[in-house]
Parts: C-alpha cells; sequence; structure tokens
C-alpha cells in the first residue's frame, strides 16, 4: 500500500505533485490551489512526523494501541505541533483554526492505515517497518520551503537527493540512509 496516494484518495484530495529536484518546489494547477496545497504539505508532513515518531518503541505502542482522544499532531510534534500547523497554514495559503483538526483527521487515518498494513503483527519492529519502506516516496512529496527537517532537527528530511529519482539517485539516498543511522542513534539516546 502507497500511503501518500491512499490518504490522498481517502480525503478526496487531488494527486500530490513530486517536487522538481531542480525548483525545489511543485507547479500547480489552477482551481482549488489552496486545498491542494494543503493537502501537498499535510499529507507527506504527517507521514514524516510518524516516521520521526516510530523511531522509539513507545511511539510505536502508541500507534499499536491508540487512544481515541489522542491529539495526533501533539502525540507526533510535541513542543513543534503549533509551528507545523502554521507553516502548513502558510504554505497552503489558509488562515483557519481548522487546520489542526484536519491534520489531526489525516494523521488519524493514517495511523490506522500504519497498524492494517502490519497486521497481523503488533510488534513494533513491524510497524516501524511500515514507514520506513515508504519514506524515501515520502519525501519526494515534502515540500523543502516548510523547513521541516530544520525544526525536527532532522536535516535530511530537506536534502535534495530525496527529490530526485533513478539509479543514481537511489544508490546516494542508499548511502545516505547507511550514515545517517548512527546519527539516528545518538539523537535517540540524548532524547
Amino acid at each position: 500500500m502507497n500511503l501518500i496516494d491512499t490518504l490522498t484518495k481517502h480525503f478526496g484530495y487531488d494527486p500530490l505533485a513530486m517536487i522538481d529536484p531542480n525548483t525545489q518546489d511543485v507547479v500547480h494547477t489552477t482551481g482549488q490551489v489552496d486545498l491542494h496545497r494543503f493537502s501537498q504539505a499535510a499529507i507527506p508532513v504527517i507521514l514524516v512526523g510518524f516516521h520521526r515518531l516510530l523511531a522509539s518503541d513507545e511511539g510505536a505502542q502508541k500507534i499499536l494501541y491508540p487512544n481515541s482522544s489522542t491529539n495526533w499532531v501533539s502525540t507526533i510534534f510535541g513542543k513543534d505541533a503549533s509551528e507545523i500547523v502554521k507553516r502548513v497554514n502558510d504554505y497552503s495559503g489558509f488562515d483557519q483554526s481548522g487546520t489542526e483538526n484536519k491534520l489531526n483527521d489525516i494523521a488519524s487515518k493514517a495511523a490506522s492505515l500504519i497498524k492494517e498494513t502490519a497486521a497481523p503483527s503488533e510488534s513494533p519492529v513491524d510497524i516501524k517497518a511500515v514507514l520506513e519502506s515508504q519514506i524515501d516516496n515520502i519525501l519526494t512529496y515534502l515540500p523543502p520551503t516548510l523547513n521541516v527537517g530544520k525544526l525536527l532537527d532532522e536535516n535530511t528530511l530537506d536534502d535534495r537527493t530525496h527529490k530526485m529519482e533513478g539509479p543514481i539517485s537511489s544508490l546516494i539516498q542508499s548511502i545516505g540512509s547507511a550514515f545517517s543511522k548512527p546519527d539516528e542513534d545518538s539523537r535517540k539516546e540524548k532524547n
């Protein structure tokens, strides 16, 4: 299951556009530009947030055994939650308080899809594997102008090589992933 496509279809959004590695932006069509810009920012941001949450077994447990009253945006982004909402609003051109609710709806559905994809397993390792297998695809849709990587202290998220496709860029991404793993481990130890 492709989480980006499934979430986009579930909420009735237009298909997301891949980020052009040269311009580092998306060409938006006329029409519902604000709604398309919202989905372009919101879906990848939520999935990237889940990827970060799943760095720990505790985060995987939150997906495995969710609380119906979970505020996913706060759970995923912690102290950065209001800044994430602001950046999605700024990118989409929205100026409304309902953005956090929409992000929570997307996150709630994403959590159930991640759990469903890993089923019947209830192992944190299998939950983590669902997003780990899709993170390179997810990053090709994440607008770099959101600067999510800088905000979350994960500079690889804004890296241009994640926006490229093809055999050479896949090799570069693999090498980069191999070198970034020890850095992720040291970040976990700090927390």
